[in-house]
């Protein structure tokens, strides 16, 4: 039996139609995922207007150098992963693992930078609670804005841990030669998950850490 048989689903008639149930599953699930951080976006959004003051000064409290590392981090993580879906297509298989270590190790390189800020921020008590500390104006909107960004960049980062355990099932899965030009679904639904979590930084980085980018 081929591999392309083996990899056939047997409720589906071929593995076109397998393919094209994967990705819309996926998108389906993305879409929940979209209305989910929705709710954190729109909190955020309303709160900003009614305290910018507070906001910009809490924004101020942020590492724009860390944040702008992680953006390009993730830029180059989603480029390793759109490549080691195309080495896929074409059958190169080993390819495809050096590329997705590459896209695993730049995700824990994200991940390890974040929690250097989350180490910078518990060091000056900057964590929502009851020893927030915060000598300016402001002090209980400002704890409103940290309490945003770790509600935020915190459920970020567990979706991040999500994305690398499911991409090291995908190395192993490609290192047994599971995937072939023809068969690559799994693969190519694992990368618009790892896309769509990039994606959700690319919104985060701007309303945490540019908002007071301006003055």
């Amino acid at each position: 039996m081929s591999e392309a048989a083996r990899a056939l689903a047997t409720q589906f008639d071929d593995l076109e139609q397998q393919h094209d149930a994967a990705t819309l599953g996926m998108w389906i699930f993305l879409v929940t995922e979209i209305m989910f951080f929705g709710g954190l976006f729109a909190g955020y959004a309303v709160y900003r207007s009614i305290y910018p003051q507070a906001f910009a000064a809490g924004s101020r409290l942020c590492e724009i150098a860390l944040g702008a590392i992680n953006t390009a981090v993730l830029i180059s993580s989603s480029l390793t992963m759109a490549l080691a879906v195309r080495a896929a297509q074409v059958g190169r298989r080993r390819t495809v693992v050096v590329l997705l270590f590459a896209t695993m190790l730049l995700g824990t390189a994200f991940l390890g930078i974040k929690f250097v800020e989350y180490g910078h921020k518990y060091a000056e008590h900057l964590i929502p609670g009851s020893g927030f500390a915060y000598a300016g104006p402001y002090a209980q909107q400002v704890q409103l804005f940290v309490c945003f960004y770790f509600a935020m960049t915190g459920l970020h980062a567990l979706h991040m841990v999500i994305g690398i355990g499911l991409l090291a099932v995908m190395a192993v899965l490609a290192a047994r030669g599971r995937f072939s030009p023809a068969h690559y679904s799994p693969l190519e639904v694992a990368g618009l998950y790892w896309h769509f979590v990039d994606l959700v930084w690319i919104f985060l980085f701007p309303l945490l850490y540019l908002v007071d980018l301006h003055k």
